[in-house]
């Protein structure tokens, strides 16, 4: 099982980007998803999760601004971000919980990294 993150870039503040993180392998079932970022110096902290049934959950610092979605059919979830501001650069990861097809638990997965610059 592996994620492999997208969409990554140099936009302008005001911009938009969108994310894209994508399971694939032997995949039986996904629980949660989710965005993380890691901007230099700091912590890594999440952005944006949501549920097996599209229940959101937002960083204040982001509410408003980006949209966390998913595609279940095609293990797919998607991080819509507008407004974008410089605060937001940082390396975003996704993660997701995943049940393979040979065990019967849940474990968590992560992306390689995408890297979001905004600046003018």
């Amino acid at each position: 099982v592996q994620l492999q993150a997208s969409g990554g870039g140099l936009v302008q503040p005001g911009g938009s980007l969108r994310l894209s993180c994508a399971a694939s392998g032997s995949i039986f079932s996904i629980n949660d998803m989710g965005w993380y970022r890691q901007a230099p110096g700091k912590q890594r902290e999440l952005v944006a999760s949501i549920t097996s049934g599209g229940s959101t959950n937002y960083a204040d610092s982001v509410k408003g601004r980006f949209t966390i979605s998913r595609d279940n059919a095609k293990n797919t979830e998607y991080l819509q971000m507008n407004s974008l501001k410089p605060e937001d650069t940082a390396v975003y990861y996704c993660n997701a919980r995943i049940r393979s097809s040979w065990t019967n638990s849940f474990a968590t997965y992560w992306g390689q990294g995408t890297l979001v610059t905004v600046s003018s």
